[in-house]
């Protein structure tokens, strides 16, 4: 057997290949890549935990790649697929800090007629489509997308295996409320939640904080706190947990566990929705920025920046195509004008959000 010697550049496309990707147009350390080798090594590591399969991606690319690898990307853009539906995250048994990635079944979405998001992951790295068809996906940042005749499109994914998922279903909004009333649910359950005890490395998500520099929110707890905080707390293993602690100057008296409503979601999904409540009680809500009404083409740029909770995610997916990190923003999607007024309505009902461009003159 005969060994040959590759350079960084040549392994880097060998590896873009091997996971069906064009190597003329992607690149191993680019969002598509990174996605592809995150779908590929799940379908041999699931079940598994996140870090586990975050940690493998990474030793696997960073001889190639060191310098323009960071882990907390690679976690994020995995919290990305599980939203897209290529992955599940499910909590094992009964803890709350256990939690393992399984593979989503491949199934497919209608975006638009003749467009479809395809979602899942075969086992034991299986192409997701095995003929021709594979060659017409189309890589859309961390999504892959299909674009063939809606005459007869199920006819032709059915028949590989995929299975259709109603829009609805998979968007799996929860019910409409009162940013007042929904907080009022969980602070009834934190007044009869166990005591906090001795809590350390505790980051508390600051309401006083305006919400357009999200990361700058996070600090740690002060002897004057008093009242109920989004926080994260550390674990021996695994990435941190989310919770809402109630605080009396300075001291943690109650705790309880995100997720509280569906124990499906991840944490983060209630605790940012439950943030997004505060900040519309305190009058300052969170924000998204839309072009002015009279901005000409047939799309527009949808400008956020607070994270978003998976549901929300999932339904602007279905609308446009994500942009990942923007200047001035911490992430956008693209936006065909006619869809503006039903995902401002959307964002309204579901988030309490304003449009930044509707508010800036008051």
């Amino acid at each position: 057997m005969k060994l040959t010697k590759l350079s960084a550049g040549d392994a880097s496309a060998l590896a873009v290949a091997t996971l069906d990707l064009d190597a003329d147009a992607v690149g191993l350390s680019s969002v598509e890549g990174i996605a592809a080798s995150l779908r590929r090594a799940a379908s041999f590591m699931c079940p598994t935990s996140p870090s586990r399969l975050v940690d493998a991606v990474l030793g696997a690319l960073r001889p190639l790649h060191s310098d323009e690898l960071k882990r907390d990307d690679l976690m994020d853009l995995l919290d990305q697929l599980v939203t897209s539906g290529d992955l599940l995250e499910l909590r094992h048994g009964n803890s709350h800090s256990t939690r393992l990635l399984y593979l989503a079944p491949p199934s497919y979405i209608e975006r638009i007629p003749g467009t479809y998001l395809l979602m899942g992951v075969r086992p034991f790295g299986a192409p997701f489509i095995s003929d021709g068809l594979a060659q017409m996906i189309e890589h859309e940042g961390h999504t892959r997308l299909l674009r063939v005749s809606p005459m007869t499109a199920e006819t032709e994914l059915r028949s590989r295996g995929l299975l259709p998922v109603s829009k609805d279903h998979w968007v799996a909004r929860p019910r409409v409320e009162s940013p007042s009333d929904f907080l009022a649910r969980y602070r009834a359950r934190l007044d009869v939640a166990a005591e906090a005890g001795q809590l350390d490395g505790l980051m508390l998500l600051d309401p006083t904080q305006k919400p357009r520099f999200y990361k700058g929110r996070w600090r740690p707890p002060a002897d004057g706190d008093t009242g109920d905080f989004v926080a994260r707390r550390p674990q021996a293993y695994g990435a941190d947990l989310w919770c809402l602690i109630r605080f009396e100057t300075g001291i943690a008296q109650r705790l309880i566990e995100f997720p509280v409503d569906d124990p499906v979601v991840p944490g983060r999904d209630e605790a940012w929705r439950y943030q997004a409540a505060v900040d519309a009680v305190c009058g300052t809500p969170q924000s998204f920025r839309l072009p002015p009404n009279d901005s000409p083409g047939d799309e527009v740029t949808l400008d956020f920046f607070s994270p978003l909770p998976s549901f929300a995610e999932r339904y602007l997916k279905i609308v446009g195509p994500t942009l990942g990190k923007t200047p001035g923003a911490l992430f956008s999607f693209q936006l065909p004008t006619s869809a503006v007024t039903d995902v401002t309505r959307f964002l309204t009902d579901m988030l309490w959000m304003i449009n930044e461009e509707d508010s800036s003159g008051d």
